[in-house]
């Protein structure tokens, strides 16, 4: 299987999960329970791995200052304990993708994507070893056949969190620190650093630390703008095309005509999320 069509349905159907990390419901279901600001998104992607340390989180998550990551965990568990924390996020999912996609969280086009959907999360299962996040959301129940919106929402997190682990394994066994994989990812031009220096709490002293190292591996131009140069890219598409090989054991199962029809199925499913502006400008 090409690994590319691992990336491409990866990234077709991302916004069906993402929206969980911006979406207002979340804020909502996650106060309900006591919590309060960046402690949700910490508290509700860790929960599946139980009431873990702060440590255990930087390291899964990687890139954030483990500085802001202890000022939510561990305290968060004496709020909610885990198990109310996940159920939270489920019923935010459910009601935001219920606004977000209308009429279109019925019908057999979306059954059917939360079919393939789930095939391909549960083979991912079966390549669990070294990928600790994703093993603690593959933990979890999944929803009820009857409402396919959630299965699918459940099973591109699945899916997410493998590819991200397989993710985090390319960025470590290159050697790279968590700064400067973020300064690599914003050299890219796809995100701007001064958003990934805020959102993941790195001073500046960090930040500039993890740009002077970068420019010393030889992968940045020349001149004040951070942008790669052609080493820089060479490295980085090497990190995607490995994190898409490791992605692949989740995709055979479908094969490339299933991972196209599963594109097909969940296009607009995405482009409503987009649409709603909860993922912010595009």
């Amino acid at each position: 299987m090409d690994p590319v069509a691992a990336r491409k349905t990866w990234r077709t159907l991302e916004p069906i999960h993402g929206m969980i990390y911006f979406a207002p419901e979340a804020a909502e279901e996650y106060a309900a329970i006591g919590i309060e600001g960046r402690s949700g998104y910490f508290a509700s992607r860790a929960a599946p791995m139980g009431a873990v340390s702060a440590g255990v989180v930087a390291a899964a998550f990687f890139n954030f200052n483990p500085i802001i990551v202890g000022a939510a965990i561990p305290s968060v568990w004496g709020t909610a304990a885990p198990g109310a924390v996940s159920e939270a996020r489920l019923r935010a999912a459910d009601r935001a993708l219920g606004r977000m996609l209308g009429p279109a969280v019925t019908g057999s086009h979306i059954t059917r994507a939360a079919d393939l959907a789930r095939r391909a999360a549960l083979e991912a299962t079966e390549h669990g070893q070294g990928r600790p996040l994703f093993a603690g959301h593959a933990g979890l129940p999944w929803p009820d056949a009857d409402v396919p919106h959630l299965v699918l929402w459940h099973a591109q997190s699945l899916l997410r969190e493998f590819r991200g682990d397989g993710h985090v394994a390319v960025l470590a066994g290159d050697g790279l620190s968590a700064v400067e994989a973020l300064v690599l990812h914003a050299a890219t031009g796809d995100v701007s650093a001064g958003v990934l220096q805020s959102t993941r709490g790195w001073d500046d002293e960090a930040w500039e630390a993890g740009v002077a190292s970068v420019r010393a591996r030889g992968w940045l131009s020349a001149g004040p703008e951070l942008a790669l140069n052609d080493a820089g890219r060479t490295h980085r598409q090497c990190v995607e095309d490995r994190t898409d090989e490791l992605s692949v054991p989740a995709y055979r199962v479908l094969g490339e005509d299933g991972c196209t029809e599963l594109r097909d199925l969940a296009r607009p499913l995405s482009r409503a999320v987009v649409d709603s502006g909860v993922l912010g400008p595009r």
